[in-house]
């Protein structure tokens, strides 16, 4: 959920005193409680004292107050250089926030990153931009008019996207990663997911949920092989990764025996599609191709059913027992000219 209240003092205090300018006119103390004093105000009319007001507002629940103090400030210095733009609007934005208007405060949080990215609040902005986006995919409508009935699900798989561009390699763009490809295995959007997992083990080979992604990316891959008369390329990925799982946790693929389960699954699917291909050479009597794709089919797959099947067309179609005569004919001419040669030297 997006934090609201409970977590803004610390977080926006620090922040302030990060701030030279403000560190200079400005000391606050943390007692015993867990709240922070104020031991000295910065000199009233400045830009700092503007600061420290709309975070007392927002400390106090005062988010309406922050807001309009802070756009008032905004609209006379966002043209200039005032070293204090990028607070001003990250502060707006959690002002926003803390009034459930998280849309309008993807404009503050973008500025801030867009506009300054080496401040203090370039990180806390994405991770608002990522909570938000992560609530979006998780059911939270965008509001209208007061209501909240619009669908923000494209907007929250966009932000989580932006959150790994701009910190790649970061703890922050893992859960994003992986959020959205959970996002995509929930929704059944099985190409996305598996394309989201891959991506995901890519970039973060040694986080602990790589073996989590590792499956559920070859579970998108079976799943969306709807049949022998579709596409195969999905179960031939699959079957792969499998390898790779096993070899990369075979204690795990032993004791649960989910990778051999999986394959052969896989091996069952993929004799399908080919018995598949040979029937339909059958229904156009070409039966050349029907015997080749059959031969196939026992060869590679050998202990599926598929294979059963396979076999009883070929000896109905009387393909076996000629394949027999012809080898028993390949042994006995050899024989007979050796009799040949003998009775005649």
């Amino acid at each position: 959920m997006i934090p609201f209240k409970s977590i803004l003092l610390a977080p926006i205090l620090l922040a302030l005193l990060a701030t030279p300018t403000f560190a200079q006119s400005s000391e606050f103390e943390l007692e015993d409680s867990g709240s922070w004093t104020q031991t000295q105000a910065p000199e009233p009319g400045t830009d700092a004292a503007t600061m420290a007001d709309a975070t007392k507002y927002l400390a106090e629940g005062k988010a309406g107050k922050a807001q309009k103090l802070l756009s008032k400030w905004l609209d006379k210095n966002k043209r200039t250089r005032n070293d204090y733009i990028a607070q001003a609007y990250y502060l707006r934005g959690v002002a926003r926030l803390d009034q459930k208007r998280e849309y309008k405060a993807l404009f503050d949080f973008e500025a801030v990153i867009r506009d300054f990215p080496s401040s203090p609040y370039f990180l806390k902005a994405i991770e608002h931009e990522y909570n938000i986006g992560y609530d979006y995919i998780h059911g939270l409508k965008r509001r209208f008019l007061g209501i909240r009935y619009e669908s923000a699900r494209p907007t929250g798989e966009e932000l989580l996207i932006r959150t790994q561009e701009r910190v790649p390699g970061s703890q922050l763009a893992e859960k994003a990663a992986m959020a959205l490809a959970d996002h995509y295995y929930s929704r059944r959007e099985l190409k996305l997911a598996a394309q989201m997992y891959s991506i995901f083990r890519q970039n973060f080979p040694n986080s602990d949920k790589v073996r989590q992604a590792m499956l559920r990316e070859i579970e998108s891959n079976i799943a969306r092989f709807k049949g022998p008369s579709y596409d195969g390329s999905g179960l031939l990925d699959a079957k792969l990764l499998i390898e790779q799982y096993q070899s990369m946790f075979p204690g795990e693929s032993i004791r649960s025996g989910i990778a051999e389960g999986l394959d052969a699954w896989i091996d069952e699917s993929a004799a399908q599609q080919v018995l598949d291909t040979a029937q339909w050479y059958l229904k156009v009597n070409d039966t050349t191709s029907a015997s080749f794709y059959l031969a196939r089919l026992i060869r590679r797959h050998p202990a599926t059913d598929a294979a059963d099947e396979a076999i009883g067309i070929m000896l109905e179609q009387g393909w076996l027992v000629l394949e027999d005569q012809s080898d028993s004919e390949t042994q006995t001419t050899p024989d007979t000219e050796s009799t040949t040669q003998e009775s005649n030297p």
